[in-house]
This record gives C-alpha cells, sequence and structure tokens, in this order.
C-alpha cells in the first residue's frame, strides 16, 4: 500500500507541475523582457506578466482545493465556485457550477471540482462543463465535439486499473473515484458520443 500511495503522489505531482509550468514559463518570459536594458518596462510585457502571474495563483488556488485537505469548519480563500469560474476564466471550456452543488457541503464540493478538471481533460477542444446535484448524487455534465473516455479511462474510474497501470493521463480519474468512495460514492460514467459525457458521483443507497 505504501508503494501504491508514492506512486499515486507522484503522478499527481507530474500532472499538477505539467498544469503549471505553461503559466509559470510566461511570467519567466515577461520579467526577461522586462529586465532587457533595450527595451525598458515595455507595456506588452508588463501586461503579460501580470496576466500570466494572475493565472498561476488561480491554478494554484483549484489545485490546493482539489488536492489537498478540506476542512469542514470553513474554506479559507475563495467558495470552490469561484474557483472554479477563476481555473476556467478566459480558457477553451466554459463551466455552470450550479446552485445545488454551491449548497453542498465543502468536502462533497472538493469532489465536484475533482470532476471538472477530470471533465477538462477529457475535452479535447473547446466545449462546455456542467456540475449539478441530481437524485443519484453529484453530476458532471461535460459537452463538446469528439468527448469520450476511453476503456483505461473508464477502468480509473471504477477503481479496476491497476496501481501499475496509472499514468498522467488516468491519475486524474483514479483519485476522483477514490475520493468518491471516500464519502460512500461511486463514479458512474455515460458516454454519449460524440459530444456529451456525464460522470455521476452515485451515493450508496441506505
Amino acid at each position: 500500500m505504501f508503494m501504491a500511495d508514492i506512486r499515486l503522489s507522484q503522478l499527481l505531482a507530474a500532472r499538477l507541475c505539467h498544469e503549471l509550468v505553461g503559466p509559470v514559463t510566461a511570467v519567466i518570459n515577461g520579467a526577461e523582457i522586462i529586465g532587457d536594458a533595450d527595451i525598458g518596462t515595455d507595456p506588452d510585457a508588463l501586461a503579460l506578466l501580470r496576466e500570466s502571474a494572475q493565472r498561476t495563483g488561480r491554478r494554484l488556488q483549484f489545485y490546493r482545493f482539489i488536492y489537498g485537505f478540506v476542512d469542514e469548519g470553513g474554506a479559507a480563500g475563495p467558495p470552490p465556485y469561484q474557483l472554479a469560474a477563476d481555473f476556467f476564466a478566459n480558457s477553451r471550456l466554459s463551466c455552470r457550477y450550479g446552485e445545488t452543488a454551491r449548497a453542498r457541503p465543502l468536502r462533497e464540493q472538493q469532489l465536484g471540482c475533482n470532476l471538472l478538471a477530470l471533465g477538462a481533460e477529457m475535452l479535447p477542444r473547446s466545449g462546455s462543463l456542467a456540475i449539478d446535484v441530481v437524485a443519484a448524487g453529484l453530476r458532471l455534465e461535460a459537452t463538446g465535439e469528439g468527448i469520450a473516455a476511453d476503456p483505461e479511462q473508464l477502468a480509473a474510474l471504477s477503481l479496476s486499473l491497476p496501481m501499475a497501470a496509472l499514468t498522467p493521463r488516468t491519475v486524474q480519474g483514479y483519485f476522483t473515484a477514490l475520493l468518491a468512495r471516500s464519502y460512500g460514492a461511486r463514479l458512474i460514467a455515460e458516454n454519449n458520443p460524440p459530444r456529451r459525457l456525464t460522470i455521476t458521483a452515485a451515493r450508496a443507497k441506505d
């Protein structure tokens, strides 16, 4: 179990670094332009630096919430729906965080934000994401051309994919499924290609 925990941590760290390398590189590039004695404080470079720094900060806050410890006593920083809105701002994806989802406990909203991250990963191009509460439980609906979960991703969602077979591409689904299981739910994916995918965190019946 210890080695499995290490592998999961390594894959999540690799995913996080992959997500942050782009905006951090843009910050570095903007700083280098400003530092060029021949250019000085170029307004375009300042704008690039500011936008990239803000994007990095938004991503860090979002990932801190979805991968970190959640205290039901209260969240430090913006509420989950705002974290999600900021994360997807100015991206190729739109995100709707339903009122029913906003009313759920923080731990369940952490699962909802993980579902949003999972849906974004499965959308190859532009599209939309929505998180709501339905009779079965928390549900993600992802819509966009070409969206679908392949057999390996479906295996990760059901926790039937061996830990040794996990990759940075499937670790988000596996982690989200573990999070769902930690409060008595399981993930059920419904493929409706070529434009729709739903993933429901179905609560176990009493």
